[in-house]
């Protein structure tokens, strides 16, 4: 089956087609500054699996006609992978939130649509954006199946223990103020994944214990026991648990009304502040990059040393929580542009841990190089296994997609 996967933002329309019979990639890209300035600066980049890559400026006034020029360029005769848009199937749709309503991947219908609407106030920065992009798609491929593959479904068989905040319980009755957890896509796939390979060294499948580390400029965790959630580290919003590239994570509330007290900011500025201006940024004072903390800290910038040392504890906080949640532990998984490309960060993270059966191996992890089924970094003699493995996504995605529009 051929199928289009989208991840619509507010200004930007990312996309990826599958042949899901093979899962290859015929093609990637992206729509960037859809709508800015009336759309006459936006870029389309197109990247066929096989040929060659092109960059345009295009006028995109709005994500109809960002979605216009990416059908167009799939069957361009020059840089195009299928020949007509009749070849495309299906179409997946990356949906942030879906709260309690779903808790798998739907086929789209107004059910599903006024279902994504009721939770937008949720992620007001990401359902509007996502339903724009459903609409889109199902103006410029009528009759075509649209799926919605929700952020926070794989987190939906937490129990209330772990979701519940020590609110008034109305607060979670009448407004939904709980747990719901992010980046379950990407978990989901590594934890997949990582089942397999331990499957294969003799770990019963609902017995495994593996812990999901998931490093970006966005970052969490999650607690997988025989391949469901139990917990993660994202809460009522993207803003919770560990530090990131410019979010806080894990806060005391009572600095929130400080931040007005002190400095006089609305509500508005401050939750603005602390998921723009914070995080390795903040605390570093020289970016959200990793790879510039790094290289700043190497060069003996103190407050650059500071955030990495933040950043990494937090993890291994997290991994010495998250195996008690699990009651045992067979695996961590580091993922994401961090967890598969930063050996040092990686290293830090786990780093002293040899007490819960965490111990990788130096070369191991300095000389990973990306594989689709995952490397073991860890030590042959210890009992846990540390993976890295890249995670994807899109491919999930399409999987679910093509599972849901053929009655599988």
């Amino acid at each position: 089956m051929i199928v289009l996967v989208v991840n619509c933002g507010s200004s930007s329309v990312k996309y990826e087609l599958f042949d899901t019979t093979t899962e290859k990639s015929l093609a990637s890209g992206a729509a960037d500054r859809v709508g800015v300035n009336g759309g006459t600066q936006a870029i389309l980049q197109h990247r066929p699996a096989s040929g060659t890559a092109f960059e345009t400026q295009r006028s995109m006034k709005d994500h109809e006609t960002a979605m216009e020029l990416i059908l167009e360029a799939l069957c361009h005769p020059e840089h195009g992978v299928i020949s007509s848009l009749n070849e495309i199937q299906a179409v997946g749709h990356r949906v942030v939130h879906g709260g309690e309503k779903f808790a798998a991947s739907m086929l789209i219908d107004e059910y599903v649509i006024a279902g994504v609407e009721e939770v937008a106030e949720l992620a007001p920065l990401h359902n509007p954006a996502n339903l724009v992009g459903i609409r889109a798609c199902m103006h410029a491929l009528p009759g075509v199946s649209q799926v919605a593959v929700f952020d926070t479904a794989f987190h939906q068989t937490i129990e209330r223990r772990a979701y519940l905040y020590g609110l008034p319980y109305e607060m979670y009755e009448k407004h939904g103020m709980r747990r719901y957890g992010f980046h379950g896509t990407s978990h989901r796939y590594v934890s997949l994944v990582a089942g397999r390979l331990l499957t294969e060294a003799g770990v019963p499948a609902d017995e495994q214990c593996i812990i999901t580390v998931h490093l970006g400029n966005g970052c969490s965790m999650s607690a997988v026991k025989g391949g469901k959630s139990v917990d993660t580290t994202m809460g009522l919003t993207p803003l919770e648990g560990l530090l990131m590239g410019t979010r806080c994570g894990d806060l005391d509330p009572a600095i929130v009304p400080m931040l007005h007290d002190k400095f006089g900011m609305t509500p508005a500025e401050a939750d603005a502040m602390l998921n723009k201006e914070c995080g390795l940024l903040g605390v570093s004072g020289v970016s959200s990059d990793m790879r510039d903390l790094l290289v700043a800290a190497e060069e003996g910038n103190e407050r650059a040393a500071a955030a990495i040392e933040l950043f990494c504890y937090r993890v291994k906080k997290y991994i010495g929580a998250y195996s008690a949640a699990l009651g045992g532990l067979h695996a961590v998984v580091f993922t994401a542009g961090i967890g598969e490309n930063s050996s040092p960060i990686r290293a830090k993270c786990v780093e002293n841990m040899a007490y819960l059966g965490i111990n990788i191996d130096e070369d191991s992890n300095n000389t990973v190089t990306s594989q689709p089924d995952g490397v073991d970094i860890s030590r042959p003699e210890t009992s846990v296994r540390v993976y890295v493995i890249p995670t994807d996504e899109e491919l999930l995605i399409a999987r679910d997609t093509a599972s849901l529009v053929s009655g599988d």
